[in-house]
């Protein structure tokens, strides 16, 4: 047996282990059984007969039929804790033939000797029988004939009794397992679930790490060309980067309210202004309402890139820009849409796209939505759909 099975033996016995209160409520239901037995042998009308035919209506034999009931049962309130211990030793979870036939071997001879044991204190608490008095009646049989004739089948009583107590200590086992199988089930599906959610949030903060870079090396590169041209723009497109830069460092958190991503999107639209000089033309639609709703972090910021890079990057005329947020049917809605060359036939995404596409789908799995289109009019159109959550309504979901 290796030192793994000994621990799990070591761990199961410790589970079905007898409380101090499963001792207490059985003491109270042997207590209780014997009781009610002695009652009932005081007031039964079968017991004053036998008693009448050993010892000739003396009352002190049928007080004597009630303290055997005590000390019977005593006797058993006794035996049950070493039964319970050899059902939660060698019980096992499943029934085999040879754990069968082993207690039932064990069953008949606890019950002969409890039996005797019996017979024995009963010659002790009830008085020797006596012949009956002329005043019986003679066909009573002898008192002797009675006592060999129960004498001899009475352990099956004590063996039935064995075996309820066997029954007893078996059913509770298989319960207290399979409860601590439940327990066990429900801690590692919690494990399992952490581990989930470790392992996304170290996806989502890999797709984070890409993003960031690659909007970084677009910024400078746009700012390296304006140096000489505009060198107060550049100044003021490396205070927006700087702010830009502290927000990704400081904020760790995966979703913020829209207010907060579009104060980022405007600060990264100051330094796309600079560089396009008068030839765009942003617009940002929104609703008050909207601005406790929870966003991906910078989620916007790599829609309006790609925006810039694919659609007005080439063009000779204005650009125009509307980013749009509206509420639809549960979800919330991002829009971005451009008036460049629109997108090709065959759509290849870049960084941008592809890293948000696959946060959305670790945040919010199946209920999102990406697509990329053509727009009415000429232009790209790239609309972004997820559920609508708060941060009340998000935390509340999380607890439930």
């Amino acid at each position: 047996m290796t030192d793994r099975q000994h621990e799990a033996g070591g761990a199961s016995g410790s589970i079905t282990r007898l409380t101090p209160g499963e001792i207490l409520a059985i003491i109270a239901f042997w207590a209780f059984l014997a009781a009610l037995t002695a009652a009932g042998r005081l007031i039964d009308p079968r017991v004053a007969a036998v008693a009448a035919m050993r010892a000739a209506l003396r009352p002190e034999v049928t007080s004597g039929f009630a303290n055997l009931a005590l000390v019977e049962y005593a006797l058993w309130a006794v035996l049950t804790l070493p039964i319970f211990w050899m059902t939660r030793r060698f019980g096992g979870d499943r029934p085999t033939l040879k754990r069968v036939l082993v207690f039932l071997v064990i069953g008949v001879v606890l019950a002969v000797a409890v039996d005797a044991l019996l017979q024995v204190i009963s010659q002790q608490v009830m008085p020797r029988p006596v012949l009956p008095p002329p005043g019986l009646p003679r066909h009573l049989p002898p008192p002797q004939r009675v006592r060999g004739l129960f004498s001899r089948f009475s352990f099956l009583y004590d063996f039935m009794v064995y075996m309820v107590v066997l029954g007893a200590g078996l059913a509770r086992n298989y319960i207290v397992r399979y409860r601590a199988r439940l327990d066990e089930a429900r801690r590692l599906q919690a494990e399992a679930a952490e581990l989930h959610a470790q392992l996304a949030e170290a996806r989502l903060n890999a797709l984070r790490t890409q993003l960031n870079p690659h909007f970084l090396f677009n910024t400078l590169n746009a700012i390296s060309t304006l140096v000489e041209e505009d060198p107060r723009g550049v100044r003021r497109m490396i205070a927006r980067l700087s702010d830009l830069l502290r927000h990704t460092l400081e904020g760790d958190e995966q979703e913020i309210p829209l207010a907060r991503e579009l104060e980022m999107l405007r600060r990264y639209l100051d330094i796309m202004e600079v560089r396009f000089q008068d030839k765009l033309e942003v617009s940002i639609e929104t609703e008050a309402s909207l601005d406790d709703a929870l966003v991906p972090n910078l989620v916007l910021q790599p829609l309006v890139e790609n925006a810039f890079r694919h659609g007005l990057a080439l063009m000779q005329t204005a650009g125009r820009v509307a980013v749009r947020v509206v509420r639809e049917d549960g979800d919330l809605v991002l829009t971005v849409r451009d008036n460049g060359r629109g997108p090709a036939k065959e759509v290849h995404e870049g960084v941008g796209l592809t890293n948000t596409r696959a946060r959305l789908t670790q945040l919010y799995g199946a209920r999102q939505r990406l697509a990329l289109t053509a727009a009415e009019g000429g232009g790209a159109l790239v609309e972004v759909r997820f559920p609508y959550h708060t941060t009340p309504q998000r935390r509340s979901a999380r607890n439930a």
